[in-house]
C-alpha cells in the first residue's frame, strides 16, 4: 500500500500545476519534478513544480499549514540555489483547499527591487 502523505502530497503538487498553468496563462504547462527529493546532479533538492521560467516552486499541504508556513519558504529558498535560478516561492494549501504563497523576507525584499527597479 503506497504511503498516503506522499499520494496527498502528490495530489497537491498536480492540483498547483494545473492552477499554476492556469492562472499564468503558461502556452507550456506547469508540471510536477518527478522523483522524490528531485535533486539536481550536485544533490540538491530542486522543487516541486518545473515550467515557471526563474523559479523554484515548493508547494506543502501539511495538516498543520503554519508550520509549513514557517518551514518550507527557507527551504524553497535553498531550492533556488541549488538549482541555480533568482527566485522561490512556497505554495501552502489550507483547510478547505485555500492555497497561500509564502516567501521569506529576501524573497519580497528581491521581488521589490526587480519591481521598483532599485
Amino acid at each position: 500500500m503506497a504511503n498516503p502523505q506522499k499520494a496527498k502530497g502528490d495530489r497537491a503538487e498536480l492540483e498547483a500545476a494545473r492552477f499554476i498553468t492556469d492562472l499564468l496563462g503558461l502556452k507550456e504547462p506547469a508540471r510536477r519534478r518527478l522523483g522524490a527529493g528531485r535533486t539536481n546532479a550536485a544533490g540538491g533538492d530542486v522543487g516541486d513544480i518545473d515550467g515557471v521560467p526563474g523559479h523554484v516552486v515548493q508547494v506543502a499541504n501539511w495538516a498543520d499549514a503554519a508550520a509549513a508556513a514557517r518551514q518550507k519558504p527557507p527551504e524553497a529558498a535553498q531550492q533556488a540555489v541549488n538549482l541555480g535560478v533568482p527566485h522561490s516561492v512556497t505554495l501552502v494549501r489550507f483547510r478547505g483547499g485555500k492555497w497561500v504563497v509564502v516567501i521569506t523576507i529576501e524573497q519580497w525584499i528581491r521581488y521589490l527591487r526587480l519591481i521598483w527597479r532599485f
